[in-house]
């Protein structure tokens, strides 16, 4: 259904019709009959206006980029809905990628979207986000970018994470104030950007309740392909763990899904959590929620972030439609210890209190 197809039916001229459906400030000065005519006929000859030559007209795309490292991640899934809901208030459209950690792919797809014309892009960024030269592409198009989970404002780029830090500090404080000592821990990969100021937060927390952590019981993941090298990670570490014979009463791991690893290592040697171990995860994902037993974890405000990456794109659109010059934000979202069934006080303690 095309315009002259309405201005057939309605009896309307063409230009009029395009100022009713278009909602032209124009269209005020028509007969509120007029345009509802127009409309009514409109709906039920099932006409929608022709976004594509509307965006050649007006060089809008309407469409934000959103370009993710891996979207079968869980972490990806609110993230990629707090976004969406924000650019639907806005009626933008977002154009959802999935780069699968694939480094060649990441890259080939921000030059695709350029050539789309997107009118913002934002970024759930990882390790694979860490050495792309198209930053500068970006940039020299005038393309707004926010980039979701590490911190590129050195780099003039608006970034949203995580005050990993203090994430880090109480997922420890938990531990420690239920009276664990021996407490192992699985630290992200060293390619991660969230993974030295979380072990940063550990350390502090353990300082402060006077806990040595024992450097025989500090893992370290290994770059991670995709999701399930995480729960492999955790799971090797625990059976690891037990093959040594460690003495150790709780594990806190760098996410959710290393921490349900984790779980899975040692309920396969009879380990139980959490009368015999506690166990602590990070991120806050649907699996952490619905798992046996439910995982203690700190919970990232995911969804509010990408909501908040949204606004922030639609404002540098707006900025750059008026020419005005906007310095980088940082949103560092603040951590909630979720206490679940995972966590509890060590054996022994219980032991004495009893």
């Amino acid at each position: 259904m095309t315009l002259s197809d309405v201005a057939r039916a309605s009896g309307f001229s063409v230009p009029t019709v395009s100022i009713v459906l278009s909602d032209a400030p124009l269209a005020q000065n028509l007969a509120a009959a007029t345009r509802e005519r127009i409309r009514i006929t409109a709906q039920q000859l099932g006409y929608h206006p022709d976004a594509f030559a509307r965006s050649l007209r007006g060089r809008r795309s309407r469409t934000i980029a959103v370009l993710a490292y891996d979207l079968s991640d869980p972490y990806c899934i609110p993230i990629a809905r707090g976004i969406q809901s924000g650019l639907q208030l806005a009626r933008y459209v977002p154009l959802l990628i999935d780069a699968q950690t694939q480094r060649k792919l990441f890259d080939s797809s921000l030059k695709l979207v350029l050539e789309q014309r997107a009118e913002g892009v934002i970024v759930i960024a990882s390790w694979v986000f860490q050495e792309t030269n198209l930053l500068a592409d970006i940039e020299k198009n005038h393309v707004p970018i926010v980039i979701l989970g590490r911190d590129l404002t050195g780099r003039n780029v608006s970034s949203v994470l995580v005050d990993n830090d203090a994430g880090g500090w109480l997922a420890m404080r938990h531990l420690s104030d239920l009276g664990h000592r021996k407490v192992a821990v699985i630290r992200g990969p060293e390619e991660l950007f969230d993974s030295e100021p979380r072990w940063a937060g550990v350390r502090r927390a353990a300082a402060e309740a006077g806990i040595e952590l024992d450097p025989r019981l500090v893992f370290q993941l290994p770059g991670m392909v995709d999701p399930v090298s995480g729960f492999e990670g955790g799971l090797h570490f625990a059976e690891k763990l037990l093959a040594a014979r460690a003495d150790f009463t709780a594990v806190l791991a760098f996410d959710d899904l290393t921490a349900l690893g984790v779980v899975r290592g040692l309920a396969g040697a009879g380990v139980r959590v959490p009368e015999d171990c506690s166990v602590l995860g990070f991120d806050d994902v649907l699996p952490a929620a619905v798992a046996t037993p439910a995982m203690t974890t700190v919970r990232q405000p995911l969804k509010e972030m990408g909501l908040r990456a949204a606004e922030w794109v639609l404002q540098r659109i707006q900025a750059r439609e008026d020419g005005v010059e906007n310095a980088p934000d940082l949103c560092l979202a603040e951590p909630e210890l979720v206490v679940r069934m995972s966590t509890a006080q060590p054996a022994a303690r219980k032991g004495r209190r009893s």
